[in-house]
């Protein structure tokens, strides 16, 4: 007696494949908190507890934000800020990535990088502000460098902790597997210290634009901090919030881009 098996291996090879997860939306509970706050913001402008003096209604601040942007005066400070984050990013990146990576994979690197790198750290920044005029000026040095300082300090922790916390028993089946240290440093470290260090660079992108508000205090001609001390001179509490409400702005999409970098990056964590 023979057991037969068709229509077995057929039903195998027609399984139905497994569909891939559905990205969930943001939840819209998400907006009552924010829509409550402009809600609240508004009604107390318009019943005179808030005093225009003091900060100007929503309504006004949309309005101040449509003219200044149809003066061409936002777009110039758009670009004019915009360009001293890239410049700030690129080289607080830079460093931060060069030395954290020194750090977490030498002994010796480790030894030499990282005292002066946590005694730079601990320093105000802001408090630097001083020293970097009489280094660098009043001209966009200050700023830029200013940037580059507060991206740097993020990143260079995390991609150091990344690093150096590496899975060991990964990395000891790769040796075990005759992969050379390039081979693990390439398919088992990295990936490893890639997480953290994606977390890091979100951080660093929002010290970037902290670090921007403050230097475009210093003695700034052009870009959004100007805007916003131009307007403060003049007692335009819209335009100031105008200013504000670009930072905020760039800070969330420049998160949201780095959010999409990581989810893309970080595909095989979801297999």
């Amino acid at each position: 007696m023979s057991i037969s098996t068709t229509g077995v291996l057929p039903r195998a090879e027609t399984a139905a494949p497994k569909r891939a997860p559905r990205r969930r939306l943001p939840s819209p509970r998400r907006w009552i908190s924010p829509v409550a706050l402009v809600a609240a913001w508004q009604i107390a402008s318009s019943t005179g507890a808030l005093p225009p003096d003091k900060l100007s209604s929503p309504w006004t601040v949309l309005q101040a934000g449509a003219d200044v942007a149809r003066s061409g005066e936002l777009g110039s400070a758009f670009v004019v800020s915009l360009g001293r984050v890239g410049a700030g990013f690129a080289l607080g990146a830079l460093a931060g990535l060069v030395l954290g990576a020194v750090a977490g994979l030498s002994r010796w690197g480790e030894a030499l990088v990282d005292p002066p790198v946590q005694m730079l750290r601990t320093l105000p920044f802001l408090g630097l502000i001083p020293l970097f005029i009489l280094w660098f000026g009043i001209g966009e040095e200050t700023k830029v460098f200013l940037v580059a300082l507060g991206v740097a300090f993020p990143l260079y922790l995390n991609v150091h902790s990344g690093i150096r916390t590496a899975d060991p028993q990964l990395v000891e089946a790769a040796r075990a597997l005759g992969f050379t240290r390039a081979e693990r440093l390439w398919h088992v470290v990295l990936p490893g210290a890639l997480p953290p260090a994606l977390v890091g660079l979100r951080q660093s992108l929002g010290v970037a634009w902290l670090a921007l508000i403050v230097g475009e205090t210093v003695n700034a001609d052009a870009g959004i901090g100007y805007l916003i001390n131009n307007a403060r001179e003049f007692l335009r509490t819209d335009v100031v919030v105008v200013g504000l409400v670009v930072y905020a702005v760039l800070g969330l999409v420049t998160d949201a881009l780095v959010r999409l970098l990581e989810r893309r990056a970080l595909r095989w964590r979801a297999q």
